[in-house]
């Protein structure tokens, strides 16, 4: 589970992550970090 406090990962928030890493917007941000955002956001959609 995720920090204390954190909302679950969402589909709308990884394609944030996806958006900002591709446009060189996100600075220390992957592709480990961006599928990671979609596989979280895959598995909270199935609850």
């Amino acid at each position: 589970m995720g920090k204390k406090g954190s909302k679950p990962m969402t589909w709308e928030a990884a394609r944030r992550i996806q958006s900002a890493v591709d446009s060189g917007r996100a600075v220390k941000a992957d592709e480990g970090f961006k599928a990671r955002a979609m596989s979280a956001a895959a598995r909270n959609s199935k609850k």
